[in-house]
């Protein structure tokens, strides 16, 4: 595990260096592409999402559920998923299969053209490619450059828009349109409400009916998506995904048998499920002798971009913590950074009452997307002074909190966030599964208000009130099984 580790860290510096090299190329730009279709009163398009460095499509979710509220076709909504990790070197392949991708769409829908739309290092994957050649230039309709490259002109000559982030304001895509959201993040801006108003009104020439997501009646949502491997994105296969309702006040499954079972294919995919956006649901990913418990927020509204992200036994998660009987391993994501630095204008993020979300586990400046929560040294002891691994990886920390655990699960885990501009706390409730043979994960949305189909406020996130947390037991920890001592790589200066 520390080889890997090792490698991961040199690649990820190599990767950056790389990207950014990439980067600086693709300003020249070929003219001769065609404008699109898209304005106010033509027929929709189909739009592909590129995410960024150690990214997925689960970055865009957010925005596709606001472009299906305002009635655009789901199925005209494509994410389009690679190894940021092996990017330029693969760029080769990668365009081959965005290629594909385009012309699948094309010869699917009978049109021409598409949108594409790229964050961070996936703006520099989307300008190289636009750049490539007139005939891939063409097929772009209009390009969306969302707080990444800059460059001296818009790529391939096609129609673009250029949203910023934090940062400084002169950065631009030149002859583009371009507005910058100063007081939003590298991901929060990917999915804000302010960059769904841009995007749409750009692509379709028109403002939308509803900035916010509109709730879907209860009993009409229907949920798939893929499994896939973190941070490569290939799909989670040789394993079966379970899908349980659980008490939302513990975490508990309701039933022995699953809601749904599904062995994902090559590409992870699963699905259909119809789900009950009254109810709370598990996922359960059960890999060699190994279960990974994922927890997410009730439905809103059907999506067919969930992505439910994990890591081989052995992989990079396993990378970053120990395993006893005594503890739970939990890593909390979204897609909007927390914020720990912030005071009234930042994020709380709390753990049986425990706030993790210090000045110094995750500032500003870190771009956390992913807290991993876990009792570092292996001492049944907390400690929040500093981070612990995975700190120093790009938007990655991690918290040193014990949490007791038992096998079975003997009490309860409750997470409650409190976002910053959010609609009040959020809270999710889990049981206290022992790290030995069983990982959790909580996926938080990066939304928080919500709509009904009048266009009026509706009820946001649950904050379910959690039952008891487990005991603290007593006496000398068991012997464990502890982390790699691997040393931590430094930063990079870029993390697109």
């Amino acid at each position: 595990m520390s080889r890997s580790r090792g490698r991961l860290g040199a690649l990820v510096a190599a990767t950056l260096l790389a990207a950014a090299t990439t980067i600086a190329s693709v300003s020249a730009s070929p003219a001769g592409a065609q404008e699109g279709e898209g304005a106010g009163g033509a027929e929709p398009l189909p739009m592909i999402f590129v995410h960024g460095f150690m990214g997925s499509g689960q970055q865009f979710e957010s925005q596709a559920l606001r472009f299906a509220s305002n009635g655009y076709p789901d199925e005209l909504i494509e994410m389009f998923e690679h190894d940021s990790l092996a990017y330029p070197g693969s760029q080769a392949q990668v365009w081959e299969r965005l290629d594909g991708l385009i012309a699948d769409l094309q010869a699917t829908h009978g049109v021409d053209q598409v949108f594409l739309l790229g964050h961070s290092q996936g703006t520099g994957l989307s300008q190289g490619y636009i750049n490539s050649t007139p005939e891939r230039a063409a097929s772009i309709a209009k390009y969306v450059n969302l707080d990444g490259a800059p460059a001296a002109a818009p790529p391939g000559g096609v129609e673009t828009l250029a949203v910023w982030g934090e940062g400084a304001a002169t950065r631009q895509i030149v002859g583009a349109e371009n507005v910058q959201f100063a007081d939003q993040s590298h991901t929060e801006v990917v999915n804000s409400t302010e960059t769904f108003g841009a995007i749409y009104e750009f692509l379709t020439g028109e403002e939308p009916g509803f900035h916010e997501i509109v709730r879907e009646p209860a009993d009409e949502i229907e949920v798939s998506g893929r499994a896939i491997f973190f941070p490569q994105n290939t799909g989670a296969t040789n394993g079966q995904l379970e899908i349980y309702e659980v008490d939302g006040t513990t975490g508990e499954r309701l039933d022995d048998e699953p809601e749904a079972t599904y062995t994902p294919n090559a590409e992870g995919t699963w699905g259909p499920f119809q789900a009950d956006g009254d109810a709370y649901y598990e996922f359960a990913l059960r890999r060699d002798g190994r279960t990974h418990h994922i927890f997410v927020q009730r439905f809103v509204r059907s999506s067919r971009w969930v992505r439910l992200l994990t890591s081989e036994p052995g992989g990079l998660a396993d990378s970053f913590w120990g395993f006893s009987d005594d503890h739970v391993n939990l890593a909390i994501t979204r897609n909007k950074e927390w914020w720990g630095d912030q005071g009234d204008n930042g994020d709380s993020l709390s753990v049986n009452g425990t706030s993790i979300l210090t000045p110094a586990i995750s500032p500003r400046g870190n771009r956390t997307i992913a807290i991993f929560v876990h009792d570092a040294e292996l001492d049944r002891q907390t400690n929040l002074d500093a981070p612990v691994t995975p700190t120093g990886l790009p938007f990655l920390t991690g918290a040193d909190l014990f949490i007791p655990a038992d096998m079975p699960p003997s009490g309860t885990v409750a997470v409650e966030a409190e976002p910053r501009l959010g609609d009040g706390p959020e809270t999710v409730c889990i049981p206290n599964y022992a790290s030995t043979n069983d990982r959790i994960s909580i996926q938080f949305n990066s939304y928080h208000h919500l709509l009904d189909e009048s266009g009026e406020p509706a009820e946001g996130h649950a904050a379910p009130d959690c039952g008891a947390a487990p005991p603290t037991p007593p006496g000398p920890p068991d012997t464990p099984t502890p982390p790699p001592a691997v040393p931590v790589p430094a930063a990079p200066d870029f993390t697109g």
